[in-house]
């Protein structure tokens, strides 16, 4: 090994005086420093240094002018000259007159940037030019590319359909659920149980909730909870099927343990107590208590943030103006229950069962029109 060194080493250092091509050369005077030669210096013989390439050298060849002519006009185009004047005028009209649920529908913009949108607007007026977007929080020029071709080429996204065993639990046969003159629908909340009874013209004849104070308190008295869930069903109109919303609780979050564990009982009672129990074992009958899927509700109105739903009370609020302001509403309200309920589902004062109240009809609405499509 030491011979093998010294040989190596010998050879580096006739190839320091040999001619110009050699690899290996002093630096002519007056060249440039960055071909000097380095050396390394071996541990184990100090006598032995092995020539190495400059780092300066390398770094030279591998950085090119390009890259920093790249670097330096990223920023150099104006945003307006890259748009005709009707794409700028398209873009500038939503940016400056859509809400905040019209703008969270545009890529990039879900979340705070659409947030600092309004409060741009709201204190420095509507944009006048695109460049003057940049100027938004959290939206610098790639970001803003990206929100105007998002404006002027919207994504349509393709609904998924909902097939009829997917959102209905048990599996019934579908004609069972198509001679259904009415519905009720039934959600169960921490405190209380709201319902919502509609017809298959999409009528609704009867909603309301009652309070149960007895839920989730002590350990779980199935006394309490039988006199709470009881007064419930004595109040509950008739119907050809009861719709009991399954929520979609997470089973690895534990603590959600008492509240799946309370959703779990109550819907429980509520099968017990709605489903005759004096009826022959015959599979001509059908089952009069179903479950229907939380999500498949939400997918249907596009209320789904991922595995979360969001609240549906403005498209609530949308039904019942529909109701009054269209020949061909897509549901129809009795006129008393437009006036008891016109201002419980507002964003600023949210009256207590306004959510649970939202989601039986919602609830209710979407079993007819899924069982409507998944029939076609």
């Amino acid at each position: 090994m030491w011979v093998a060194r010294r040989v190596l080493s010998s050879v580096a250092h006739s190839r320091q005086y040999a001619g110009d091509s050699s690899l290996f050369r002093r630096p002519r005077p007056g060249s440039s420093s960055d071909m000097e030669l380095r050396y390394l210096q071996c541990t184990c013989c100090w006598r032995s240094r092995i020539p190495v390439a400059g780092i300066e050298s390398l770094n030279t060849t591998i950085s090119t002018p390009c890259e920093e002519e790249d670097n330096n006009d990223e920023h150099t185009a104006p945003l307006d000259a890259c748009y005709t004047s009707e794409q700028r005028d398209a873009i500038l009209m939503l940016l400056n007159n859509a809400s905040l649920t019209e703008l969270a529908g545009v890529k990039l913009l879900r979340g705070r940037k659409s947030v600092n949108i309004v409060d741009y607007r709201s204190k420095h007026g509507p944009f006048k030019t695109l460049e003057s977007v940049v100027n938004v929080p959290l939206l610098k020029h790639k970001s803003a590319v990206v929100v105007f071709e998002s404006i002027l080429n919207p994504v349509k996204k393709k609904k998924v359909r909902i097939q009829l065993a997917k959102f209905i639990r048990p599996e019934v046969d579908r004609s069972w659920l198509e001679d259904a003159n009415s519905i009720v629908s039934l959600v169960c909340a921490t405190n209380r149980i709201a319902w919502a009874h509609m017809g298959r013209g999409m009528t609704v004849m009867e909603w309301q909730y009652l309070d149960c104070p007895n839920f989730l308190k002590g350990t779980y008295m199935a006394s309490a909870y039988l006199h709470d869930v009881s007064a419930v069903v004595s109040l509950l109109p008739s119907a050809d099927f009861y719709i009991i919303e399954k929520p979609s609780i997470s089973v690895q979050n534990t603590a959600l343990f008492p509240v799946m564990a309370h959703m779990r009982t109550v819907e429980a009672m509520l099968f017990a107590l709605l489903e005759p129990r004096n009826f022959p074992q015959d599979t001509n009958i059908p089952p009069r208590v179903l479950n229907m899927m939380r999500t498949a509700v939400g997918r249907h109105f596009g209320l789904m943030v991922g595995e979360s739903r969001t609240s549906g009370a403005q498209i609530v609020r949308r039904l019942m103006t529909e109701s009054v302001t269209q020949k061909m509403p897509r549901i129809n309200f009795p006129p008393e229950l437009l006036v008891k309920y016109r201002n419980w589902f507002q964003m600023s004062s949210r009256s207590g069962g306004g959510e649970e109240l939202c989601d039986a009809l919602l609830q209710a609405v979407a079993f007819y029109e899924l069982l409507s499509e998944s029939s076609a």
